[in-house]
């Protein structure tokens, strides 16, 4: 079962208050039927399927025919039609399906408009599961000013959605985790939040765990890197004329350099104070690095006249 289909069979089995049932049942019937002498609901979620039923039954006292067919090809499960040919005219009205837009009576406070958002979600909505892709927030809709609005709505709870077309659709998408996160404890779906956040957590930590592998090793690939060039200068300066070119104390970090051309200069530090019983910091150790690097230099500039 998709992570989809797991987040619409809890929301689809929450109950509420008539007039955000009305909320939802309009948002859900706005993008999942189709209308002319009768309206005809589809759906591939058998339990959104039995909810829209109930509501149907509760709201309107009408009992819709229910049809089970195979999905296109066969492969994608089944396809579940109501046809409703009672009251029909009496629940476009109520329900603005004969609106592009659906008026304010039905969302005008903040319950009906996380009613309205849970219809929308159940008729055209999916969600990737966290475990398997990345984060990503989707509802397809057929019109540009509906996608407007429902965008418009959704980002009145700070979800930053945005509106993309795609083909003859128009996708209303969201793509950050924090605020799918959000998204699903509006519409109540919290044992899929739930899930969603501990993969969330997981996965932040994890790519966190990366980010300090990567660089760890990327400092260790400094090091090495430093070290060796070190170790040109010190080979060129003694090939040249011998490490008595160098001062005591530049010729001492000289010698452990090559003794060990791996280590940082904080270990470099730590092994010579500790052999030599003579305190040299890093920053020491950093200085007389840095006129043996000056001193190989003006070898190599006198090797090129």
């Amino acid at each position: 079962m998709s992570f989809t289909s797991t987040v619409k069979n809890e929301v689809s089995k929450l109950t509420y208050e008539k007039i955000e049932n009305i909320a939802e049942l309009s948002a859900f019937l706005k993008n999942s039927s189709s209308v002319k002498e009768d309206i005809r609901i589809t759906t591939e979620n058998a339990s959104v399927a039995r909810h829209i039923f109930n509501l149907l039954k509760d709201l309107y006292g009408i009992v819709s025919k229910i049809t089970v067919r195979h999905g296109y090809n066969y492969t994608k499960g089944y396809i579940y039609i109501l046809e409703v040919t009672k009251k029909v005219e009496e629940i476009i009205g109520d329900l603005c399906l004969n609106k592009e837009i659906p008026s304010k009576y039905l969302i005008d406070d903040d319950a009906s408009k996380r009613a309205y958002l849970r219809g929308l979600f159940l008729s055209c909505g999916s969600i990737n599961d966290p475990k398997k892709s990345r984060y990503h927030l989707e509802f397809l809709v057929d019109s540009l000013e509906y996608a407007n609005f429902a965008s418009s709505m959704i980002n009145e709870y700070g979800l930053n959605s945005k509106v993309l077309k795609r083909e003859n659709k128009y996708m209303i998408y969201v793509k950050e985790a924090e605020k799918i996160g959000d998204f699903l404890r509006m519409i109540q779906a919290i044992q899929a939040l739930f899930y969603y956040e501990d993969i969330r957590i997981y996965r932040d930590h994890k790519n966190m765990t990366n980010r300090l592998n990567n660089c760890e090793q990327a400092n260790v690939d400094k090091i090495v890197e430093t070290g060796m060039k070190q170790v040109e200068d010190i080979e060129l300066i003694e090939s040249y004329g011998g490490l008595d070119l160098l001062s005591d104390k530049e010729r001492i970090v000289a010698i452990y350099r090559l003794k060990y051309k791996e280590a940082s200069l904080l270990e470099l530090s730590e092994i010579i104070s500790l052999e030599t019983n003579e305190k040299i910091t890093k920053s020491g150790i950093y200085h007389r690095f840095h006129k043996i690097k000056d001193l190989a230099n003006r070898i190599r500039q006198k090797e090129k006249e």
